[in-house]
């Protein structure tokens, strides 16, 4: 049973760095695309960042890009997502995602086969 657990976020200042996990069992995330979303009180979840299933295509929204950094440690079957020069506008419930279907650079919630449970975080002084 494939199953994704996010963590890592938290209280951050603005300007401050974050570094997300994304735990997968059930499935190798070696050959799996996958993908970070996020999700604002009142907005739609947007996807900000992914990586392909065999790690040829990386691909960050205009939003994070310079700012965020997506990798995958195959040992660990883990995926992280760094991000540094957070803003208020950063603060979101995050969300790792995978799918049988490409995903990356698409990006579309549609596509996504298993979320995680989501992990907060919050960009506040």
């Amino acid at each position: 049973q494939v199953h994704l657990v996010e963590s890592g976020g938290g209280l951050v200042q603005p300007e401050g760095s974050l570094r997300l996990s994304c735990a997968a069992s059930g499935f190798t995330l070696a050959y799996s695309a996958i993908g970070w979303f996020r999700q604002a009180p009142g907005k739609a979840r947007e996807g900000i960042s992914c990586i392909s299933s065999r790690g040829n295509i990386i691909y960050y929204v205009d939003s994070v890009k310079g700012r965020f950094t997506i990798s995958r440690d195959n040992a660990k079957n883990t995926a992280y997502l760094q991000m540094n020069s957070l803003k208020p506008e950063d603060a979101a419930i995050y969300y790792c995602a995978t799918s049988l279907k490409r995903l990356c650079p698409s990006l579309l919630p549609t596509e996504v086969d298993y979320w995680g449970q989501g992990t907060q975080v919050t960009v506040s002084s």
